[in-house]
């Protein structure tokens, strides 16, 4: 189960770097980054949809609801904003570039979170070879961005 899930992850990865170059060619197409900003949430949407009768969907009670964290609910509009900057920085930047700055950062920030066991994750130490693995990132998108 374990390659399953990291073949999934894997998948995902190369998924969110094709959707770069999908989603900045329908802003520059269509020569309305916001309106393909919108298309890419009904795409999100349907996904959701089809996704129902395999995983199910039922509504949380009152209680539920009001226990979720303020920040939780801002989980959204961080992956709008992750869609805006891709649709106007990708092309700019390429994929190589655009893709390793955002999953850099997103090393970091996770390595960050983990260790401290903010925002709900289980705390793992930024042991060295998690701090090496982090400055490894910096350094291969400091190649990429220079050859």
């Amino acid at each position: 189960m374990p390659l399953l899930i990291a073949f999934i992850a894997a998948a995902a990865g190369v998924l969110n770097t094709v959707q770069a170059g999908a989603n900045t060619t329908l802003a520059r197409t269509l020569g309305q980054p916001i309106l393909a900003a919108f298309v890419v949430t009904g795409a999100n949407a349907a996904v959701y949809l089809l996704a129902v009768p395999f995983v199910g969907l039922a509504w949380p009670g009152t209680a539920r609801v009001a226990g979720v964290p303020w920040w939780a609910w801002a989980g959204g509009a961080m992956g709008g904003v992750y869609v805006l900057a891709m649709i106007f920085l990708a092309e700019r930047l390429g994929a190589a570039i655009f893709t390793g700055i955002t999953v850099t950062a997103a090393i970091l920030t996770s390595t960050l979170l983990d260790h401290h066991g903010w925002l709900g994750f289980a705390q793992h130490a930024a042991g060295t070879g998690r701090i090496l693995g982090c400055l490894l990132m910096v350094g291969g998108l400091v190649l990429v961005s220079i050859f």
